[in-house]
């Protein structure tokens, strides 16, 4: 193993074990409710806006340690981003993971990149987007509950 791997490994790993922004935000704006009946993954995302721009962010659930560490990481990238930003973290992000388009020199996704070679296991694709759809959801308002499947 190179590595590199061994630290994108070290990464998923720190964020599994200790998962940042992890809790619930009692004053959030906006939330959204996801599952991932497969692996078992259950999240909520929390998300305070304000001017437009996300002011804090926060998970709470259950998961595989690819769908904590991608939540985790993903509260740590988009706090402070615009609503647009966040939701174009989400489909590069998404593009990333599902091999739709290779990450050359990261392309601005940052620690988020350690997730690039989950393409290679179709199934952890639907773990480490999870949390991802989850945020859209909340974003958008929309109050069914989120599913991979």
């Amino acid at each position: 193993m190179s590595e590199t791997n061994d630290l994108y490994q070290e990464v998923i790993l720190d964020h599994y074990k200790r998962p940042r922004n992890h809790g619930r935000l009692g004053d959030a704006d906006c939330h959204a409710e996801g599952q991932n009946p497969l692996c078992g993954d259950h999240v909520t995302v929390y998300v305070k806006v304000k001017g437009g721009i996300v002011e804090e962010i926060t998970f709470e659930g259950s998961g595989c340690a690819i769908s904590t560490a991608s939540a985790s990481l993903m509260t740590e990238t988009i706090k402070g981003k615009t609503l647009d930003e966040a939701k174009a973290f989400f489909r590069k992000f998404h593009a990333m993971v599902t091999g739709d388009e290779e990450v050359d020199g990261g392309d601005g996704l940052g620690k988020l990149t350690v997730f690039a070679g989950v393409c290679q296991y179709p199934a952890r694709v639907k773990c480490a987007t999870l949390v991802w759809h989850t945020l859209d959801a909340a974003l958008d308002n929309r109050r069914e509950p989120i599913s991979t499947e």
